[in-house]
């Protein structure tokens, strides 16, 4: 006999996500990697506002290519009663509910986690917001950068001059994988007593986690933790440093490294029993003279040459990368990270996402086009698809 093909962990659970922009497609689409079936529910009127961000992936957004593999895409009107009613149905036969639309939009449409799971107690219905039910922020509004700025994030990023905002949206991130772990510990628990979730997920508290250290080391010595760009308030040396042709990132977390960096990679023995540098305390005290001691070093080899000899030397370093070195990076290659995906007008190469099971691998699904499964849910949900579509109600491929 043959053994059963592996199962990937969500196989067989359905979510509907009433979802747009970042935080909740990128929770969803976590579950979709894990083998869930993820409906979509979008706009009649052109739908989740990311699919036109920009046009770069051959047409379609690049937002929304990262975010939407393998979900099929729904468009129906929730301003009218027979399309809340479709949405309704397709929950009913759910696992799992996620949305993020505006404070208490869900619940004045009727989706409140309250009122669907009354019928269906066994539902995970999770809330997705920028700063959660109550407060004096609720109905602001709460785009990434906004949030980012709010949880203190922007006020320690940058350099001593200039605050600045992540590269990445960090705070829409951080909640889309709160969102994605609470619902799969929700399923988890639901399998032990059968019994479903109400789970709030807020993009404010979910940076705020993340600001970890920071906060606390605030909290308990008065002091804001300062702006260092790419160095470190706590550790020396720990910056990118000078080479002949670039730079280098060098962090040194203990004197024993410091003593291999100095004597076995920079030829600078002399540097090891300086008593400014001999001790992490007193490089961090000493942190302008210990850089340029170390610039001064760093910059008589090229980038290579000096990468080639840290790494013998096991002393943590890397090159400042661009996008374009990331996207072929032979680390990545090297792994065979890279899947083909299909999209609305081309194939596109896409990006396995981290989690790695030795027995099954993720499912890369296409990314769909608007409206590409409102006929086939339509269907699904026992409705007059052909009414509803040609009233406007629900609407197909553009």
């Amino acid at each position: 006999m043959h053994s059963p093909e592996p199962a990937l962990p969500l196989d067989g659970f359905t979510v509907v996500s009433i979802e747009q922009a970042v935080a909740a497609p990128l929770a969803t689409r976590t579950l979709v990697d894990l083998g869930a079936r993820v409906i979509k529910v979008e706009r009649t009127d052109g739908g989740d506002f990311a699919r036109d961000y920009d046009h770069v992936v051959h047409g379609t957004g690049a937002h929304f290519v990262w975010l939407n593999r393998g979900k099929e895409s729904l468009a129906v009107d929730l301003k009218a009663e027979e399309g809340r009613d479709v949405v309704k149905r397709l929950i009913a036969q759910a696992d799992v509910f996620v949305q993020n639309l505006a404070p208490g939009a869900a619940a004045r449409l009727g989706f409140g986690a309250e009122d669907l799971r009354a019928n269906h107690p066994e539902l995970v219905a999770v809330d997705l917001s920028g700063y959660g039910t109550g407060g004096p922020r609720e109905q602001r509004k709460a785009y990434d950068m906004l949030v980012q700025a709010e949880a203190g994030l922007i006020g320690i990023t940058g350099t001593p001059d200039t605050p600045v905002k992540t590269g990445i949206p960090t705070s829409d991130i951080a909640s889309g994988m709160y969102c994605a772990q609470a619902v799969l510990a929700a399923l988890l628990r639901r399998s032990r007593t059968g019994q479903g979730a109400t789970v709030e997920v807020s993009m404010l508290e979910a940076t705020v986690e993340w600001m970890g250290y920071a906060m606390y080391s605030q909290m308990y010595s008065g002091r804001q933790p300062a702006r260092m760009g790419l160095s470190h308030a706590s550790i020396a040396p720990y910056d990118a440093y000078p080479t002949k042709d670039g730079q280098m990132l060098i962090g040194v977390q203990n004197d024993s490294g410091w003593r291999t960096l100095v004597t076995s990679v920079l030829d600078a023995p002399q540097l090891a029993g300086d008593p400014r540098f001999t001790t992490n305390v007193e490089r961090v005290k000493h942190r302008a003279e210990c850089d340029a001691a170390v610039a001064a070093e760093t910059s008589r080899w090229s980038t290579v040459e000096l990468d080639e000899r840290l790494a013998k030397a096991g002393i943590p370093a890397a090159q400042v990368k661009q996008v374009a070195d990331v996207v072929a990076d032979p680390q990545l290659r090297a792994r065979d990270r890279w899947r083909k995906i299909g999209t609305e007008h081309a194939t596109v190469d896409a990006l396995l996402p981290p989690v790695t099971f030795a027995d099954v691998e993720a499912r890369m699904g296409d990314v769909p086009a608007f409206g590409a499964h409102t006929r086939a849910l339509l269907e699904e949900a026992g409705v007059d698809a052909d009414a509803l579509l040609s009233r406007g109600i629900a609407a197909g491929p553009r």
